[in-house]
C-alpha cells in the first residue's frame, strides 16, 4: 500500500505500453514502433524472458545453424529500438483496466496508456535446488520440445507427476535411449490415458516415491547425473544421465490482473480471437495478451512472436478506430 501512495503520475498518455521483453513483447514492440506508436516496453522481472536463459535455438526460422537465445533476444531488442521503441526496467505493481486511459502503477510512478499488450510470459516451476539453477541451459531444461534433440542417444530424466510430465517423457523417447520419470509419490495427477502410455513405453522407467536431492555436473557445467532419495526407505543413490527436464508446469505471470480479466483455472489469460483479453466473457477495449501468458499449449518462441505480431496489429487497428 505504501508503494502505491508514493507513486507519482507521469505527464502525458502513451499510445501503447508493452509488459514484458521476451519474444512476444519484442515482436509487438517492433511492429508498434514501426507504426510510429513509440511503444514503451517494461522489461519486467526477467528481461528477455525464457529465451534469455536458453542456449542454442535451432528451430527459429531464418537461422539454419541455430542461434543462441540471448543473441536472438538482443537482436530483436535492437530492431525494436531502431524503430523507436523505448525500454524501461521495472515491473507492474497494479493496474486499473477499467479507466480510460488505462492506469499502470509501477510502484514509484503511474503511467497512463490508451492500449496495453500483456506479454509477461509464464515462469517455469523449478525444484529450487542450487545445482538446478546453475545448470539451466547446460543440461537442465523446462522445455522438451525446445531441447530434446540435443540429447539424442543419451539417458535423461523428467520430474513430475501430471500430464505435462507424461507428455515431456513421451516426447523425449524420440531422442533419448532411456527416460527416467521421477515422481515423489505413488499416485499421479496425470490423466489415466497419459499415465498408461508412459508406463507402457519401453524407454520410460518410473521412479516413484522418489525426490531429486542434487543435480551433478556443476563444476563441469554439464549435467552428468542426479542424486535421488527414496521417500519410504530414505536410501540415496546416484543415477548417471545427461539431461534433466522439469515437467511440473508453468506459472503464468498474470496475478496482478486477477479480478479484472478472465483467467483460466491455472491462471492463464483467456482471450477472444487469440489476443483480445476478456472480462466476464466480454472483450476489454484496448487490452491484449501475447505469448506464454495466454498460451498454455505451444509455448514456443515462434508462436510467441506470432501472437506478439497479432496483438500489435490489433493495437494499430484499435487506435485508428479511436482517432489516433
Amino acid at each position: 500500500m505504501a508503494a502505491e501512495e508514493k507513486a507519482v503520475p507521469v505527464a502525458g498518455t502513451r499510445d501503447v505500453v508493452i509488459l514484458g521483453s521476451g519474444c512476444s513483447g519484442l515482436t509487438a514492440a517492433i511492429y508498434t514502433a514501426r507504426a510510429n506508436l513509440k511503444p514503451l516496453v517494461l522489461e519486467g522481472h526477467e528481461p528477455g524472458g525464457q529465451l534469455s536463459i536458453t542456449t542454442l535455438v535451432e528451430n527459429f526460422p531464418g537461422w539454419p545453424d541455430g542461434v543462441q537465445g540471448p543473441e536472438l533476444i538482443e537482436n530483436m531488442r535492437k530492431q525494436a529500438s531502431k524503430f523507436g521503441a523505448e525500454f524501461e526496467m521495472g515491473h507492474l505493481v497494479s493496474a486499473d483496466l477499467s479507466k480510460r486511459p488505462i492506469e499502470l502503477n509501477l510502484g514509484n510512478k503511474i503511467i497512463h496508456t490508451r492500449t496495453l499488450i500483456i506479454s509477461s510470459g509464464a515462469s517455469a516451476r523449478w525444484l529450487g535446488l542450487p545445482s538446478e539453477q546453475a545448470l539451466i541451459g547446460h543440461g537442465v531444461s523446462s522445455c522438451a520440445t525446445c531441447d530434446g534433440f540435443f540429447f539424442s542417444g543419451h539417458e535423461i530424466a523428467v520430474v513430475g507427476g501430471g500430464d505435462s510430465a507424461m507428455e515431456e517423457a513421451l516426447f523425449l523417447t524420440r531422442f533419448a535411449t532411456k527416460v527416467y520419470l521421477i515422481h515423489r509419490s505413488e499416485s499421479f495427477r496425470a490423466s489415466k490415458i497419459m499415465l498408461e502410455r508412459a508406463m507402457a513405453h519401453e524407454k520410460i522407467q518410473m521412479l516413484t516415491n522418489t525426490i531429486v536431492e542434487e543435480i551433478l555436473g556443476v563444476e563441469e557445467k554439464s549435467v552428468r547425473g542426479i542424486v535421488i532419495r527414496n521417500t519410504k526407505t530414505g536410501q540415496t543413490s546416484e543415477v548417471p544421465l545427461s539431461g534433466f527436464f522439469l515437467g511440473i508446469g508453468h506459472t503464468p505471470n498474470a496475478k496482478m490482473f486477477h479480478g479484472q480479466m478472465d483467467l483460466d483455472e491455472d491462471g492463464y489469460i483467456v482471450t477472444k480471437d487469440q489476443v483480445i483479453c476478456t472480462h466476464n466473457g466480454s472483450p476489454i477495449p484496448g487490452v491484449y495478451a501475447a505469448g506464454d501468458v495466454q498460451d498454455r499449449r505451444y509455448r514456443q518462441a515462434i508462436t510467441a512472436a506470432g501472437t506478439g505480431c497479432m496483438a500489435a496489429l490489433e493495437v494499430e487497428k484499435y487506435l485508428e478506430e479511436h482517432g489516433r
